[in-house]
């Protein structure tokens, strides 16, 4: 019993530490997302300051080329996070399932556990009332 006990306890932090790290992912991608929002909105704006919106153009603006360049690693290590997620999401669920079985397993112990003491109770009971009847 202790054992499962130890089984059970190790299944949910496991489970814990899997949904943590969902959650950690799923910051990131909303936090790149945000990022490269506002990194493209310093490029329209710093275009319409310059007024040169072509990339190819002799004057593009160098900080827009630079916000250009960071929002596109932005946006490719949040497809990388994407891919990071999925296999999260995926082990998390395998998780919960493996603790799921352990949690039945323990509920099922402990069903049998109380159906013993009743049977052993009810066998005193059953004494007791034989020994009453007998006097």
């Amino acid at each position: 019993m202790k054992n499962r006990e130890g089984l059970l306890k190790l299944k949910k932090f496991n489970v814990d530490e899997k949904r943590r790290q969902v959650t950690q992912i799923e910051t990131m991608l909303s936090d790149f997302d945000r990022m490269a929002q506002d990194l493209e909105t310093q490029i329209v704006q710093e275009q319409k300051r310059v007024g040169i919106d072509d990339v190819t153009h002799f004057a593009y603006p160098t900080f827009a080329r630079a916000a250009a360049q960071r929002r596109d690693n932005l946006k490719n290590s949040t497809e990388e996070l994407k891919s990071q997620l999925a296999k999260a999401q995926d082990e998390l669920t395998d998780a919960v399932s493996e603790l799921k079985k352990i949690e039945l397993m323990d509920q099922r112990d402990q069903i049998r556990q109380r159906a013993a003491m009743d049977v052993i109770e009810q066998d005193g009971l059953d004494d007791i009332a034989g020994r009453m009847v007998r006097r």
